[in-house]
């Protein structure tokens, strides 16, 4: 009953429905604000929140209410105007200028990649004519994610390991080649073609740069704001159609094959019945952020680069900065760990936790590591389960207290995923790298 009522409460609070968007400007900086009273939340609990931000290595932290800024924090040297990497969270990004080009019949997401990028892109001449566009927009080109660089680009990097579609796994290369395929249609560089389509009508500055292989978006926090906005928008910007073709749009937004339902174009979506994680082919079962809304989907990337976007209560989320534990390509559990900070600003005075969640704040040390590696957690610990990086359980241990020593004898030097259990149900993944 208590946990109903602690529902009802944050639903008439956080939840309230969005209103008209208001978009700042895009021929200059200002941007209309929101007390925290007027977004309909409580300030009991900011500095709680800002505390967790900046232990865990934030930089820049946003929540937009229905456009307007509610919280802006910058932290250490971090300015409004510093730029930083978007890393993975930038692939939402391309997302959108797929789809722009598709708009303008520039390509067809059921086009052949090697219309594009030519013959022996890649490693695979008996699959590579059925890799298609839309195989690099979900993930599902079944080129190998086990190749030992997940980030190279070359073609003797690509090589087959299923049919085109028949297999989901995070895969940077396949993913980076979209910039190649957007300027081979469109006859623009990439990052003029984002200039004229996105970033003037929006006001968005930053560009991509390739790091390595790697084609990575920088810009100030504030672009990444803008982004999100404009997703929350529909794709439209204060009555300016951006990405006017609806349908791809809500296609970004939602499941976009059965293999990985939390995944659509380059986003990841809450409130599905499982999900994937990079580099396991597992199907975890339940949303892959318990604590934040079910409507929710999100651009995340190393390090913590996030855009949260919630349709139902006009709320968008931005966090820039360095590792915040855990080090993984996407950390979920770390943006989930933010949901409970943030859900915290609610105006009631329910404490309970939510039942099925639980570890946000889980720490596993040393990493790497050679023989033993400790558990700690807030919460009480079940029991944990030790993976290969291609999904292959281990072992699995039975844990009591907040703290817990596992000993890793006899397992296997390289990546190793930890998927710890607390005695409320809550899970939370940690990646391990043995020596």
């Amino acid at each position: 009953m208590r946990y109903l009522l602690f529902l009802l409460l944050l639903l008439l609070v956080l939840c309230l429905p969005a209103q008209e968007l208001y978009f700042p400007a895009a021929t200059n900086d200002d941007w209309a604000t929101l007390s925290l009273e007027e977004a309909g939340l409580c300030a009991g609990n900011e500095q709680a929140l800002y505390d967790y931000l900046e232990a865990t290595n934030t930089d820049a932290f946003l929540l937009l209410k229905d456009g307007k800024i509610v919280l802006e924090r910058y932290f250490g040297n971090f300015t409004v105007n510093t730029p930083h990497l978007w890393n993975s969270a930038g692939k939402s990004l391309m997302a959108m200028a797929v789809g722009i080009a598709a708009e303008l019949d520039s390509l067809d997401l059921q086009d052949r990649t090697a219309d594009y990028l030519g013959a022996g892109w890649t490693n695979c001449p008996e699959t590579e004519d059925g890799i298609r566009v839309v195989h690099q927009l979900t993930m599902t080109s079944g080129l190998s994610d086990q190749t030992g660089d997940v980030f190279c680009t070359a073609p003797e990097c690509l090589v087959c390991l299923a049919d085109p579609g028949t297999r989901w796994a995070y895969h940077n290369g396949p993913y980076t080649l979209l910039g190649e395929v957007v300027e081979a249609a469109t006859g623009q560089d990439l990052n003029d073609f984002i200039t004229e389509r996105i970033k003037r009508p929006t006001g968005m500055t930053g560009q991509y740069r390739y790091i390595g292989d790697n084609r990575i978006f920088i810009s100030n926090a504030r672009s990444m704001a803008r982004y999100g906005l404009l997703m929350l928008g529909g794709g439209v910007w204060d009555g300016t159609p951006v990405l006017g073709d609806t349908a791809y749009y809500r296609a970004m937004i939602n499941s976009s094959q059965e293999l990985n339902p939390a995944y659509g174009y380059l986003w990841w979506l809450n409130g599905k019945a499982s999900y994937k994680l990079p580099s396991l082919q597992i199907n975890f079962p339940g949303s892959i952020a318990p604590h934040a809304p079910a409507d929710m989907y999100a651009a995340i990337g190393k390090n913590g680069q996030i855009i949260n976007v919630v349709p139902a209560t006009g709320i968008v989320v931005v966090r820039m900065g360095g590792n915040p534990g855990g080090d993984v390509l996407v950390p979920s559990s770390y943006n989930d760990s933010l949901w409970v900070r943030i859900n915290a600003l609610s105006c009631t005075t329910a404490t309970e936790e939510r039942p099925g969640t639980a570890g946000a704040d889980l720490q596993v040390a040393p990493n790497p590591v050679t023989t033993a590696v400790t558990i700690t957690t807030t919460s009480t610990l079940r029991r944990v389960t030790v993976f290969t990086g291609a999904g292959r359980r281990l072992l699995t241990r039975s844990l009591t207290g907040r703290e817990a020593t596992l000993a890793l004898d006899g397992l296997p030097a390289g990546v190793l995923y930890l998927r710890v259990e607390h005695q409320n149900g809550g899970v939370v993944w940690r990646r391990l790298v043995r020596r």
